[in-house]
């Protein structure tokens, strides 16, 4: 399946969670805020929500710094 992630097109494998989807990206669950499809996901839905053909996300990191 074809998903759009922060403007770029990835092939992912059907039944992909978001959950998923970020551990291969090898971001970190607990500081990135994921927007799909023009609504943010709830942190502890991402283990159970499953992407679809033509999601459109926006992953978001927050970074500490000083």
């Amino acid at each position: 399946m074809v998903v759009k992630v922060n403007g770029e097109t990835k092939t992912l494998a059907p039944g992909t969670t978001v959950a998923m989807l970020l551990d291969g990206l090898g971001m970190d669950a607990s500081v990135t805020v994921v927007e799909r499809n023009a609504d943010i996901l709830e942190r502890s839905a991402y283990p159970g929500t499953v992407l679809a053909e033509g999601d459109v996300l926006e992953l978001i990191r927050f970074v500490g710094g000083g």
